[in-house]
Formats: C-alpha cells, structure tokens, sequence
C-alpha cells in the first residue's frame, strides 16, 4: 500500500516511498511509482580513484566566464543606469559624466544614512539621506574613455583621454571597510587634474517628486572641515542632521610613484555625533597603504566569493548578464548590511528611498540561494533583529499576538507616522480603508527565510526567526477571519498590492495564509512544539475558502476580477514562488497557463519584473522557450547599458530577480524533489552548473551536452531525503564517490531517491557511461555584445 507523507518530509527535505501524494499544496515527485522497483547492486568492482568520480574545476573556468561578462565602456555614460558601478553592501559609487561639464562623477552613497524623523514617515522623515560625489575635473577637454570593470577583482580600470593628455585610472569599494580608492596616474600635461567634493542636500530624494508632507525641512547643510596630521591634510564634510547624529565623508589624497590616490570613508550615526571620528580613523588607517597592498586583499574576497558556484550556458549575452547580477548582489547585499532599499546603495534621485516589501525585498535576495551565498542574507537577521518593531507596526488592538511589515520602512522596519498615503504605508486592518489594508507583506518576507531555510536546513533559522514570526504574522489574520454561509473560512477586503481595489478574499492574502499554516504545523513538528494554536491552523487549512477564479483564470479576489494591465504578480503567489499550485492534474496546469496569458496579455502598466515572474512561470510549467522569450522581453525592453533598471528612479529588484528566472530553468527543488534542467529552451544544448545550492541542503552539479543531460552529481549537506529528477535517458548508475555503486529507488517517470548521509554524494549518469567531469565554459551559440557602451 503506498504510504503518503506529511509536509514535514518536504520541509525536511524528502517524500515517502510510495504513490503520488500532494504535500502543503505541492504535488511532489513520488520516490516510487507504480512499477517502480530498487535496483539490485551488482558485485562490487574495484574502486577507482576518486578524482574520476569527482567534478574538476579550475581558476580559468570562473576566469573564462568572468572576463568574458567584464562590462566595457568606450564611451563616456551620461547617467547612472550607463556607467559602472562599485559597492560593498554599505558603501556604493556609481561613476558616469558630471552633467553638463568636463568631469567625471564619483557618486558617494551608503545604504546606513537616513533621516530619523518618524513623524514625517518612511518616505520623507526616514528616507535614505543623498551624500554627494566627488568630481574627477581634468586640465584638458575629455576627448575619450576606455574602461573596464573587472567583475573578478571588483575593480573599475582604464583610461580618461583628454586633448592635453592621459588620465590611468584604478577604482574599487573595499569589500572588508567603508573605503572608497582611486588612483589616477596623469600624463604630463594633466599632473595638476583635481578632486572636488560636492555635498548633497540632505532632503529626501521623495521631495523631487512628491510634494512634502507640512512641517518638513531638509537638514542643514554640510559644514567642511580640515583635519591635519603627521601625513598631511584629510577633509571631511560633516553632516548635521535635525533630529541628532551626523554622517560624515571624510577623504585625503596620497601621491606615491608618479600617481595619486584618493581615500574616501563614510559614516552614519545617530544619535551620537561619532561619526566623524569613525570616518577619519577610517580613512586614516586605509591610507597608510598604497593602492596595490590595499586592494590585494579585496581581490583575493571576490575570486572566493565567485568560486562558490558555477553556470555557464549558450547564450552569451545572458550569460554575461547572470555574471554581472551577482557581482551587483555582492555589491549591494551584506548579512549585516540593512536590507536593500530599492536602489541597493547607489541612491540617486527617486521617489523610492526607502525599503519596499511588498515584492522588491523577496526578489531582491532569491538569487543568493541557488548561486550558494546564504552570507547576503540579510533578510533573515533584520526580521529577527527587529521583530519588537513588527509587533509595533500592527494597530494597538492587535500587539499581544500579532506581527506585520509596512510596505515602506527604514533599514530598522519603521515606517512611521501615522502619514498620508504618499509619504509612508502602513500595514492597514482588513475590512477597513484608509490605511490601505495591505496585510500580508510579513507572511511573504518569512518565505524568503523559510526558503533560507531549506537551502541550508539549519534548524537555529526555523527554531528563532521563522516559527516565532510566522506564528504572529498568521496571528493577525486570524483575528479577521470567520465562517460564510458555505462553511468556509473568508476574509474581509484586504488589498492585492498595487492592484487599487480591495477586494474580500483577496487572493494574495488567502494564498499566503494558506501557506503559512501549513508551514507552521509542519515547523511545529519539526521542532517538537505542541502549540495551542495547532487545531486552529489546521482548521484553516482544512476550511479556507478556495482561491477565486473565472473563466480568465486567478481573479484578485472574489468581487474583483482581473481586468487590466497591472505589473504585480500578488494575485499568482500560490503559483509562484510558493508552488503550492503548481500544474500536478490537466485542470490545474490549464489554470496556471489561463491565469498566465491573461495577466501578461494586458499592455500598459507592465513592468521588468512582469517578464521576471512569467519566466519563472513558465519554467514551472517546463516551458523553456516561453521562459527564454519572456526573459528576451526583459532584455530588449528594460534592461539597461549596464544591466541597472528604473522605474522613475533605480529599482534593483528585477536584474536581480530575472537570475534567479535563470535558475528556475536550470533548477527547481520545490516540494522535495530537485529537478535538473527542468525548463531548458531547445537551442541550450550545451548546459553546465556547478555547487548550485537546493532545497535540503544538497549542491548540484550537472552538465547538458548535445541536447542531453550528460551528468549530475549531488552532495549532501545536511543528510536530508534526497530525491532527484535527473533528466537522463534510459536506465541509469549511481555511485558513490570512490566510483561505487549506490542504492537508490527509481520511479517511472526517471526520478530516483538515494540514501545519502550528511556529507555523502552521488554521481548519476547513463548506463555504463564513464563522462568527463570537467567542470568548464561552454561554447556560445553566437557572439554578443558587451554590456556597458563597448562602441
């Protein structure tokens, strides 16, 4: 008799030997289908050496790949989403064309400076804060430039020609300090070039858009300052700010062997003013050093931090593009860094200088997983760390045993207020309006923990950050919901972000609650909780209405049916990424590609990430080439000379997103399954990725070649079940390491689940076949330019 799983084996990692079974909504894999029979092992041979059982990869396949994806500029870029782009998390530097004259802009921003006047909210009174830049002002007329970012160093390199000379130009944002260097080495006639500081007003960027909210004044302005020491000059632009604290530029410039070097630190504080001292220490300590002993450890970081994992695939200019995206995670994305606002660190004018929640945060770090750099998780520690502030966001009522993130907040998840609409969203109540009841922000940001879970399995993020916050975020819908006429459980009108109509039973809310009940009953026994609350998250499970649709597929909700252009992807969540429908029966899979077609069908509002999501979508559905055109939509449309993207302002999450789109169709883990090359367009034929992370806590290896998955190898990080659809034609060994065979079962449809312990591994290949298993570049279909402006 087949035996069917709980969810808590998905959460864990595996499925049950036995039939098909459905867990939290997902159809999973089965491990053993109808048919399906343990292979018996054959005699033991020899072992060969383990070498021929491993992948092997050299420095010159991430080299390959890397400087292959190095942005080129052979034109001068005239704004920010042109020109190269520097960061480390915390410090951030765009580079482009002084507007209207004969320089080079330094931008100098910080993802730590904001105002701290909750009164005026999210958008004004605590908004990132702009800096300023520096100048680089040449002696003769710029005639020309040559440069390049050097993705594998994180370092901008090049020359600045002008009609009196040379200007040798060496750039990086330390990844390890707050210190941005420069060094120019002129020609002769342009040894008297100079560096001019340019403070910004400190106002938030909002107020170029928007009107102010009454009351609100921009901070006063920075006051320059000289500080001198046994090495000569530093400067520092000192920034008061109205409610207390400082942030503070500080710099100086060294010239050794013909070339000079300028040193820049910033600092926030608040609401000390210790922010001066900080960035003179800083700046004095960074240079002491000359440029090549200062940059040698930051480069020797980046190499490792790309070394983490491996993809390259056919077409070149996506592969270039996938390259670029987690250099510019890198440089926006720290653990302890805050959470990206919607610009990352390189704040320019917008009237989004703050953190959105609402979709920008979760497709911001979906990346880091599959790519295998948990390290820019940052979404898990500042839920955790500022939980007391989620209780606080929640109307007076509802503090005893709620939680909820606004859509807007400050690096610290304060909103402020309470505000108009313009200048901050709170959280809302269902049922009324205004505020706006957008409620379910939380319950999708604890999905991106949850998924930070998975991918690692450590059971301290499911044990402090995951159950205790889901448990309130859930709470407070529970405090909304009541039984219909049907016997079912509904909410009150409740909004579908950036839909403008609430409706009841709002599909985003009813998806995510759906979600987080089944995730909390398995995380309980996970954990060995006995939680009071069980029976009732149980009877939501059991009695929540079901989802509202038409004959067009997904509506918002049940008053309001889908029915024009809107950008957002909140009324398919349960589509993706929660895959809890996820196309397991003919009706299901017609309703996904229904709901699909008619949400993207609708011209006018849609946006990059519209084609991010359809991607992923259709990398569900299998859809290789579908996921490929909506991905190719994204690249003709939005997509910028240097990879940026702006809607008004930067908004970082879709380049970053569209990754992780990549992943989707090279990868999916979702329901305890891992699926090698699930959703591959015809014309990848040739396919490789290394070290790409899973769900369970397992790396992937695994190479496609003429059209056919060649080779997968899988490791065990955690010692979950391990189930696998490998994609490989005909009957299949599995062995261990040292060449061995392993037992495994298979099902019909080629999936197979092998018995590894934490730190084992498998190899999966054809019958009797013996691959290579060099890890490398594959060969592009066809040329493709660079990013940047390379003509």
């Amino acid at each position: 008799m087949a035996t069917t799983p709980s969810r808590r084996d998905v959460l864990a990692g595996g499925t049950a030997i036995g039939g098909a079974f459905v867990a939290g909504g997902v159809a999973a894999v089965p491990a053993r289908a109808a048919g399906a029979s343990r292979t018996p092992l054959p005699p033991a041979p020899a072992a060969p050496a383990l070498a021929a059982f491993e992948p092997h990869t050299a420095e010159d396949s991430w080299r390959g790949v890397l400087d292959d994806a190095d942005p080129l500029w052979r034109r001068m870029p005239a704004t920010w989403f042109e020109g190269p782009f520097l960061g480390n998390g915390f410090l951030g530097s765009g580079i482009y064309a002084e507007p209207g004259e004969n320089a080079v802009r330094f931008n100098v921003q910080h993802s730590e400076v904001q105002d701290h006047r909750p009164e005026f909210g999210s958008l004004f009174g605590l908004a990132r804060l702009p800096i300023g830049h520096f100048t680089l002002e040449p002696v003769g007329t710029i005639t020309g430039v040559d440069w390049r970012l050097r993705l594998r160093e994180a370092e901008l390199t090049g020359t600045l020609t002008t009609d009196k000379g040379t200007l040798r130009l060496r750039a990086f944002v330390h990844t390890a300090t707050s210190v941005l260097a420069v060094e120019i080495t002129p020609s002769g006639g342009e040894r008297d070039f100079r560096w001019v500081f340019h403070p910004a007003e400190s106002i938030s960027p909002r107020a170029a858009h928007k009107p102010a909210p009454e009351g609100y004044a921009a901070n006063p302005p920075a006051v320059i300052e000289q500080h001198g020491d046994g090495l000569g000059q530093l400067t520092a632009a000192v920034q008061p700010l109205l409610a207390g604290g400082q942030h503070v530029t500080a710099w100086r410039e060294r010239e050794r062997n013909g070339g000079r070097t300028l040193y820049v630190s910033v600092a926030h504080s608040h609401p000390r003013t210790t922010a001066r001292d900080r960035a003179l220490r800083t700046v004095r300590a960074a240079a002491l050093a000359p440029y090549d002993l200062l940059v040698l450890p930051h480069r020797v970081r980046w190499q490792r931090f790309y070394r983490k994992s491996f993809l390259s695939l056919p077409d070149a200019r996506l592969q270039s593009f996938y390259w670029i995206q987690l250099y510019k995670v890198a440089s926006a994305a720290r653990g302890d860094a805050p959470v990206m606002a919607t610009c990352g660190p390189w704040l320019e004018s917008t009237p989004w200088p703050a953190t959105w929640w609402n979709l920008n945060v979760q497709l911001e770090y979906w990346l880091i997983h599959g790519s295998n750099h948990l390290e820019l998780d940052a979404v898990t520690r500042a839920l955790g760390e500022f939980r007391d502030q989620l209780t606080a966001e929640v109307p007076t009522p509802y503090r005893t045993d709620s939680a909820a993130v606004p859509r807007t907040t400050d690096a610290r998840l304060v909103n402020g207020g309470p505000t108009p609409p313009d200048q901050g969203f709170g959280v809302g109540v269902p049922g009324q309006d205004p505020p706006t009841p957008e409620v379910g922000n939380l319950t999708w940001a604890l999905h991106n923990v949850w998924l930070s879970y998975r991918h690692t399995m450590d059971e301290s993020i499911l044990r402090d950050v995951l159950f205790p916050l889901l448990r309130k975020a859930v709470n407070y819908y529970l405090h909304f919901l009541d039984p219909g006429p049907d016997g079912k459980l509904h909410l009150p009108a409740t909004s579908s972000p950036e839909y403008g109509v609430n409706s009841p039973d709002c599909n985003y809310d009813l998806m995510l609650l759906r979600w987080g009940c089944r995730t909390l009953l398995e995380s309980a026994e996970l954990l060995g909780v006995k939680d009071p609350l069980a029976p009732r998250w149980r009877e939501v499970v059991a009695k929540l209405v079901a989802y509202p649709t038409d004959d067009n597929g997904f509506m918002i909700g049940a008053r309001v049916p889908f029915a024009k252009s809107h950008r957002h992807y909140s009324h398919l969540l349960a589509v993706y990424p929660l895959y809890e429908v996820t196309g397991r029966t003919p009706e299901e899979r017609a309703l996904i590609e229904t709901s699909l077609a008619h949400w993207i069908s609708f011209e006018g509002a849609l946006q990059g990430y519209t084609f991010t999501g359809a991607a992923s979508m259709s990398a569900l559905l299998g859809k290789g080439e579908d996921a490929l055109g909506h991905l190719g939509e994204l690249m003709s449309r939005f997509i910028q000379p240097n990879t940026m993207y702006k809607e008004s302002g930067p908004v970082i999450e879709t380049p970053l997103s569209a990754a992780q789109s990549l992943h989707d169709m090279v990868c999916q883990s979702w329901g305890g399954v891992v699926r090698v090359f699930p959703a591959v367009p015809a014309e990848w034929r040739e396919l490789v990725v290394h070290d790409f992370r899973t769900q369970g806590a397992f790396l992937l290896s695994a190479v496609r070649e003429e059209g056919r998955t060649r080779w997968v190898r899988i490791a065990s990080e955690a010692g979950a079940p391990c189930v696998v659809r490998h994609g490989i034609e005909g009957p299949v060994d599995v062995r261990d390491r040292r060449g061995r065979p392993l037992a495994y079962e298979e099902s019909a449809d080629g999936t197979v689940r092998i018995d590894l312990r934490e730190g084992d591994a498998a190899l999966i290949t054809a019958a009797g076949d013996r691959p290579d298993l060099r890890i490398r570049p594959v060969e592009p279909n066809a040329p493709a330019a660079r990013w940047g402006l390379p003509s």
